[in-house]
């Protein structure tokens, strides 16, 4: 049998280790990817260190993943080799539970998650079910649309879902992996932008991505310069502070939304009263379904929103990792094979 390499995690806390696998046959229902790209991704950590229920292992990590339909498993017609994919958190979904039943695959009791419930994309080939493919546009490079896959798809959906109108005020909380994509989209998307860090080290960036204002938290009383332009409609919450978020429930208008799409592990906290007055709300948000993110890849392609990316090498998956873990890559790491 074919060969190919893969990194994988053998055991909850342990290091990666690239090992040489056999090329993986697709099942009925299942198409077999060649893996062009494969961003890493913070919630790779689940993973890693075996955060979530169910894991075995070995498991290859990777949700964001992009690539060619390599091989079509039993009974699979809607998709066709050489077709360009990505895989996104989503992995499917059973059809049959009550979100399903609704219609809310993104909430379905048992829906599967690609490099949790079935090995992802740190390897040269991977295989998915259909119900977790989105088509690529051809004019996106795979490198620049794995992260879409999560990151983009997250802070895409969240915010056209929000309920902010064009010129709504709308903040962005942190100028990250989340952040800097968050902005383009709110600019994209006809906002006014409000961008919130802490220091002034990004606001050249802030701005250069799009947002009308630069918000220095470290500074400022962010929640009181929020509303010095009004209140803000939206404020989508991406850095993995509760505390963080916290300090801006203040900052919201009346109607106002706090969105948070940034998994901390502190908690976020407001006084009843903030939210009383004037029905203000605290929403979370998880990223979508493949036609989600085909919805992300399109727009992304439509009006030029990029995610900036570092490149490592399959090889050097550990050292990737790492550079994210770091918080210092800016802003998406991508494995490219």
């Amino acid at each position: 049998m074919a060969k190919m390499k893969a990194v994988q995690v053998p055991k909850a806390g342990a290091d990666f280790e690239i090992v040489e696998r056999e090329i993986p046959q697709p099942a009925a229902g299942q198409v077999r990817i060649r893996v062009l790209a494969c961003g890493i991704c913070h919630s790779d950590e689940i993973v890693k260190e075996g955060l979530f229920p169910g894991i075995t292992y070995p498991r290859v990590p990777g949700h964001e993943v992009a690539g060619v339909i390599d091989e079509l498993g039993a009974g699979v017609t809607a998709w066709k080799k050489g077709e360009r994919v990505g895989v996104g958190w989503h992995g499917g979904q059973d059809g049959t539970c009550l979100a399903c039943r609704r219609g809310d695959f993104v909430n379905c009791a048992n829906g599967k998650i690609c490099a949790i419930t079935f090995d992802g994309g740190y390897q040269e080939f991977m295989v998915s079910p259909v119900e977790g493919l989105a088509r690529v546009p051809d004019s996106l490079d795979a490198a620049e649309a794995a992260p879409l896959m999560c990151a983009g798809v997250t802070t895409f959906n969240s915010l056209r879902h929000s309920g902010a109108l064009p010129s709504d005020l709308v903040a962005v909380q942190g100028i990250g992996g989340l952040g800097h994509l968050g902005v383009q989209f709110a600019k994209r998307f006809g906002y006014r932008v409000a961008a919130i860090g802490r220091g002034s080290n990004n606001a050249a960036l802030a701005k250069k991505l799009g947002a009308d204002v630069y918000i220095d938290s470290a500074a400022t009383d962010a929640a009181a310069e929020l509303q010095k332009l009004g209140g803000a409609r939206v404020i989508l919450a991406t850095a993995p502070s509760g505390k963080s978020m916290s300090a801006l429930v203040g900052g919201l208008s009346v109607n106002g939304s706090l969105l948070v799409v940034g998994a901390s592990q502190d908690p976020v906290e407001a006084l009843p009263f903030q939210l009383i007055a004037g029905k203000k709300r605290i929403q979370g948000w998880a990223g979508g379904i493949p036609t989600d993110s085909e919805d992300t890849l399109r727009f992304a392609e439509m009006t030029g929103v990029r995610p900036m990316i570092e490149k490592y090498p399959l090889a050097k998956a550990a050292e990737g990792y790492a550079r994210m873990m770091s918080g210092k890559a800016e802003f998406r790491v991508v494995l490219t094979m």
